[in-house]
């Protein structure tokens, strides 16, 4: 007999990742670029003076694109010259304050920045990653429930579990908690981990001879 054996917990983010997406765009390439790098600061002001460490704080490598040198692209009447764009990315373990600061963001507004939103996701994203600390006993708790599956196929049959023909452990997901879970799909997909509550789902797969 093939039984499955499903275990779930519910877990807190442990690890917050926000990544702040800034541009600047003019016709004076210097000029641009310097509005850009007082964006940047700006942004990193913001986040040293709401607690959190420099250490945290990083920026990825400037991105600029020149509308006139794109090859088969053409600069439209009113449009500038320049883009450029860079991202602030703070990385903490600090998951409330991450939670609360993403929360006044108008501030950065207030202060001249361009945030925009490449990826899709306005806000943090919420990590779990302590999963080799509570994989153990998931598997442990998934491997019972599995075999009072087959215990119930033998009551039902007149039979008595035997050993294992073949086991299968299954693959570990980390969900929204709150996100739908269809049948056949362990934990969906959300790539933006908007929320710090997660879900963590396995399945293990186990054939039993009956006896």
């Amino acid at each position: 007999v093939t039984v499955k054996g499903l275990v779930e917990q519910d877990v807190v983010a442990d690890t917050a990742v926000w990544q702040m997406d800034v541009s600047s765009a003019g016709d004076d390439l210097v000029a641009t670029q310097q509005q850009l790098e007082n964006s940047v600061a700006a942004v990193k002001k913001f986040l040293t003076g709401k607690g959190f460490p420099e250490q945290e704080i990083s920026v990825s490598p400037i991105k600029v694109l020149d509308r006139k040198a794109v090859q088969y692209g053409e600069q439209r009447e009113g449009q500038t010259r320049y883009l450029i764009q860079n991202s602030v990315i703070l990385r903490s373990t600090n998951v409330a304050l991450v939670q609360t600061v993403s929360r006044l963001t108008n501030e950065i507004i207030r202060a001249g920045v361009v945030l925009s939103s490449e990826r899709g996701c306005n806000g943090p994203s919420f990590l779990f990653t302590k999963l080799n600390e509570i994989k153990p006993q998931m598997l442990v708790e998934a491997t019972q429930n599995a075999r009072k599956a087959a215990e119930q196929f033998a009551a039902d049959s007149g039979s008595t579990v035997g050993k294992i023909k073949r086991a299968q452990q299954g693959i570990f997901s980390i969900s929204e908690r709150d996100q739908m879970v269809s049948d056949g799909y362990e934990g969906g997909y959300n790539n933006c981990n908007a929320d710090p509550n997660k879900r963590v789902r396995v399945v293990t797969t186990v054939d039993y001879y009956l006896e």
